[in-house]
């Protein structure tokens, strides 16, 4: 039916590169999937219920998905989406799945008809390609999947063959889905990651009261620059005491700074007291990167940036339906100038591991890759958001490897909250490191049993090291 029906899908199909690239493939294809950060449920795991229909599980909640509609004048409120303001919205995952699938050619060409594709075909087992005609049989399909056990979150968890999954919570989360997940005799190991935006970002709604909670939740004084400081310490603590091993950090800027004690300190009470001059939020983001930088050198907590996403961009979008509706928009960043007061800081500290992804890939080959080809603490991320994608993951190996080589890389993580479409998604990159791999043996730059290591490396080494699931937990 879909794309992915083809074996030799984004390995070639003919020629001595093609079927090295199917011969590397096969050796990595059913290793298990580690996704060291992405944004499922821990409630899924924990609670373990059925998913509910297919608009709820597959539309819905998926930026991805909307996005695109919405850009050829699909409304949000007739894809069910919830309006900040309670006013309704379509109610009937029927009409919402019916609306999809009439608009499911917009979707050619795009990772998303790759992810998809993979997911009615390979998990729900559906012959043909979905259409407003075959909307109904396959909605009527996918739900009777749903009810089944063998379909509920634990259940698909050991199906996709995933070895471990982590999660992302904010600094205020009670963290009670992963605590019943240790609790229970289940097996799958899901981790939380710690993600402190909405304490360190003042231009997130909700800052002043966020830092109040947050002193309430630690029993530190956050009106006090010191205070605020042993406030990410204890929940950092408590983080990695549910199995958390990084940190998370998702603002617009990579900009860092390194004041002095004196300089944080009043910055700091600008900031609490509401007396914030022009340019103060963005020097205490900067700030608090390497802070937190500081403080993974400290208790070893992996440290992931992922800045350039100019977030909400239709502001009337975002006072109606909130945050994470798809109108997140990448934009131009520098690394060289933003990250050197932080790499000033600790970037040779021993053990200190800092992991950079991008949404600007001109940055690749002129900033991140010698930066990561020279600094110890630094990793780059793979392709990621709006270039996850075949294209995007090959230009990600072509504009680092030079540079950064293999072993400055992580693996590849799906940072998704679509749980049904991760395997497809791995699966995709261990095809585009293959055919990477294999073409650099045809060009005579890699032995092919360096190409074999190299492949098993990438799909389940690096991510292990990197994220330190190869600990002792």
């Amino acid at each position: 039916m879909g794309a992915l029906s083809s074996d030799n899908l984004l390995l070639g199909d003919e020629g001595r590169q093609a079927g090295l690239a199917r011969a590397l493939y096969r050796t990595v294809c059913d290793l298990p999937i580690i996704s060291p950060h992405g944004h499922t449920d821990p409630a899924w795991f924990a609670l373990n219920e059925p998913f509910p229909d297919p608009a709820h599980l597959l539309v819905v909640p998926d930026h991805y998905v909307f996005r695109m509609l919405v850009s050829q004048g699909v409304r949000l409120d007739d894809l069910g989406i919830a309006r900040m303001d309670g006013a309704p919205v379509e109610a009937d995952p029927r009409a919402i799945w019916q609306r999809f699938a009439e608009n499911w050619h917009l979707f050619r060409g795009t990772p998303t008809r790759l992810w998809l594709d993979y997911t009615f075909e390979k998990l729900f087992g559906l012959t043909e390609p979905l259409s407003a005609a075959t909307a109904t049989e396959a909605y009527e399909q996918i739900d009777a999947c749903l009810k089944r056990d063998e379909f509920r979150p634990r259940a698909l968890f050991e199906r996709f063959n995933i070895e471990v999954i982590s999660t992302t919570e904010g600094a205020l989360d009670p963290l009670d889905h992963h605590r019943a997940i240790a609790e229970s005799d289940w097996q799958g190991r899901v981790v939380t990651t710690y993600r402190p935006d909405a304490v360190i970002d003042p231009d997130h709604e909700g800052f002043s009261g966020a830092l109040d909670a947050f002193g309430e939740l630690t029993g530190c004084d956050t009106g006090r620059w010191q205070g605020y400081l042993d406030a990410h310490r204890v929940r950092r603590a408590f983080f990695r005491s549910h199995g958390a091993t990084a940190t998370d950090h998702g603002l617009q800027s990579a900009r860092t700074a390194n004041l002095s004690g004196a300089d944080a300190q009043a910055l700091f009470d600008r900031i609490r007291s509401g007396r914030a001059g022009e340019g103060d939020a963005d020097l205490f983001r900067a700030q608090m990167l390497t802070e937190m930088a500081k403080m993974s050198a400290e208790d070893g907590m992996v440290m992931q940036i992922h800045p350039g996403s100019v977030r909400n961009h239709h502001g009337g979008v975002f006072e109606t339906y909130g945050r994470d509706k798809g109108f997140d928009i990448p934009s131009a960043i520098d690394y060289v100038h933003a990250l050197r007061p932080m790499l000033d800081a600790v970037g040779m500290e021993p053990g200190l591991s800092v992991i950079v992804f991008t949404l600007d890939e001109t940055s690749y080959a002129r900033e991140l890759a010698p930066l990561a080809g020279v600094y110890p603490s630094l990793k780059l991320g793979p392709a990621w958001w709006f270039h996850d994608s075949p294209e995007g993951m090959r230009r990600f190996r072509e504009m680092t490897t030079e540079t950064a080589g293999f072993y400055n890389t992580v693996g590849f993580n799906d940072d998704t909250r679509a749980f049904p479409s991760i395997p497809a998604r791995h699966d995709i990159a261990r095809r585009v490191d293959c055919a990477f791999l294999a073409r650099l043996v045809c060009d005579h730059r890699l032995r092919e049993d360096e190409a074999f290591e190299l492949a098993r490396e990438l799909t389940v080494d690096l991510p292990r090291k990197a994220y330190k699931f190869d600990e002792p937990r």
